[in-house]
């Protein structure tokens, strides 16, 4: 089209040269050269639309080529993305189940470093009390004075005293020290031989249930039964730390493990609540961070009044 244009104009500007010299006389060699002049104009411009025309399909050939090049590294770039995104997924869920288990033997950990400083107070006391027992005798003997008899323990007989016969003892045998049971416990649960420790914590709980450390053994109870995705009976020991040691100090990680353990069995509504709990009512804890992050993974949003 554009180039009917420029052939127009020409034939335009030659039929007004031809008119021209028409109106006014002319030489024929004049008239002549700005026939050729024209011509010579209109060919020159002919040759620059053609040039243009060429410089636009190279230019529309490069960007096409552009363009797909440019939608390849798109489709490439989303492909990785894709696939990174997977990567990350599978290394949460593992992670996540990593997780767990280290935090259950940090914990372990830490109350076998608990209970060891517990047993040093205790041997100090039991130094102390030897000493003075020491001392007390030491004292009665220098001032020629019979033994004292401890309190509750039964005086050795005289010489010429009848014998009652030996003292029965329990077919059974004695149970293991409270500090033996619990120190198996937790060696066992952090070196993975869960049976062994539950039974260990078990035993515990029957012969040492009024101890300080009771309700320790039965949160580790808890956390065999989350560990081995027992997930119910998990739900109803840490039930059992809650209602009957409410001072334990392991009260807020049971809250936080019933919570995980009931959206393990699909009750996310529980759990949910579980965890808004724990941020709740223990601020500042490691409990209430692992309960805010669980709740941002599910998308649950803590209300202001929860938030501190």
């Amino acid at each position: 089209m554009r180039t009917r244009n420029i052939a127009v104009f020409a034939g335009t500007m030659l039929l007004s040269a031809v008119a021209g010299s028409l109106v006014g006389p002319k030489p024929a060699v004049a008239v002549a050269r700005e026939i050729i002049e024209l011509q010579r104009d209109v060919t020159s411009i002919l040759q620059g639309q053609k040039d243009l025309q060429t410089q636009m399909t190279q230019d529309h050939t490069v960007q096409k080529t552009l363009i797909e090049q440019s939608s390849d590294s798109v489709n490439k770039l989303n492909s990785t993305m894709a696939g990174l995104q997977k990567s990350v997924q599978d290394v949460q869920a593992n992670s996540g189940t990593r997780l767990d288990t280290m935090s259950t033997q940090v914990q372990g950990l830490s109350d076998n470093l608990e209970e060891i400083k517990s047993r040093i107070g205790k041997l100090n006391q039991q130094l102390v009390d030897l000493q003075n027992s020491v001392q007390n005798i030491d004292s009665r003997l220098a001032g020629g004075a019979p033994l004292s008899t401890p309190s509750g323990a039964t005086p050795a007989p005289g010489p010429g005293s009848a014998s009652s016969g030996p003292a029965p003892s329990s077919p059974s045998g004695p149970p293991p020290s409270a500090d033996t049971l619990y120190s198996n416990g937790l060696r066992d649960i952090t070196s993975g031989k869960y049976e062994l420790a539950r039974s260990e914590f078990q035993d515990y709980l029957r012969y040492y249930s009024d101890t300080d450390l009771a309700s320790n053994a039965q949160f580790y109870i808890g956390e065999i039964a989350y560990q081995q995705r027992n997930y119910e009976d998990a739900v109803q020991q840490y039930d059992k730390v809650i209602n009957n040691y409410p001072k334990s100090f392991k009260i807020q990680s049971a809250h936080f493990k019933k919570g995980m353990a009931l959206l393990e069995l699909g009750q996310k509504n529980s759990g949910i609540k579980e965890l808004r709990d724990v941020v709740k009512r223990y601020p500042g804890t490691e409990e209430e961070r692992r309960a805010r992050a669980k709740l941002k993974d599910l998308g649950v949003a803590v209300s202001a009044s929860t938030a501190h």
